[in-house]
């Protein structure tokens, strides 16, 4: 029997997901059956409302789990979200336990959060409504991104959070944050991320992380992490585009 997506990414399998931010219904069912353990579906940076983030989340028919990259650790954006009938949602921006406590009690239910009951998607439109506010709380994926060099220097604290399920270190907005923007190889950079990446493991718990390219990838699954957020769904249309032309070009 294969086992979930959460009992998975909590044993640190290997999970490989595109970050997809073209709001589009066909993008993200091919994405879907591209062979990806899950999508990435992005609203922090792509102009994505939420009635187009739901109908990609049916486009990928249940074939992987989609996680919602929330646009701000806020409640009415995650109450909002997760009622899309999401597998899971990714919030940005956590750089104390006090933002850590805000996000996690936002994606739970009484009594364990204050995540407000509604009817929508997520509840079978009302058809499966106790069922679902029943067990949300320990089947829906909480990732919280740890990206900012104030995380870096709180993560101890962080940690101490119960409730969430991985920790996903963002390094270009880490690098932002440190005053060397976009310069994510920088020892200062990596020696942040090195600081996420022990504490995590010190804890068992699984440690995600965003990977331009396969290369990339591979680094990082050898330093530990296994929620790779692999590359983006508008890269891959260009890269191949820009491949095609220059192999034609040489002919």
């Amino acid at each position: 029997m294969e086992l979930d997506f959460k009992t998975r990414l909590k044993r640190r399998v290997v999970l490989l997901g595109p970050i997809v931010t073209l709001g589009s219904t066909e993008v993200a069912e091919i994405l879907s059956k591209a062979g990806f353990d899950w999508l990435w579906i992005e609203m922090e940076h792509a102009p994505n409302g939420l009635a187009r983030v739901q109908e990609m989340i049916q486009a990928a028919g249940g074939r992987v789990p989609c996680l919602v990259r929330a646009p701000w650790n806020d409640a009415v954006w995650i109450k909002r979200i997760l009622d899309t009938g999401c597998d899971g949602i990714v919030i940005p921006q956590i750089r104390s336990a006090a933002e850590a406590r805000e996000a996690v009690s936002s994606c739970k239910y009484p009594p364990d959060g204050t995540r407000s009951v509604g009817i929508a998607r997520a509840q079978g439109y009302g058809m499966t409504l106790q069922d679902y506010i029943e067990h949300a709380n320990d089947r829906l994926i909480t990732v919280l991104q740890a990206e900012h060099i104030d995380a870096a220097n709180n993560i101890e604290s962080i940690l101490d959070v119960s409730g969430f399920d991985a920790v996903l270190i963002g390094p270009y907005d880490l690098s932002a944050s440190m005053g060397i923007k976009g310069q994510i190889s920088d020892p200062d950079v990596q020696e942040a991320i090195r600081k996420i990446k022990a504490a995590c493991s010190d804890r068992h718990i699984p440690i995600g992380i965003f990977a331009v390219d396969a290369d990339v990838a591979k680094n990082q699954i050898n330093s530990g992490c296994t929620l790779i957020a692999l590359g983006v769904d508008t890269m891959y249309l260009w890269k191949s585009a820009k491949q095609v032309i220059a192999d034609l070009r040489k002919y």
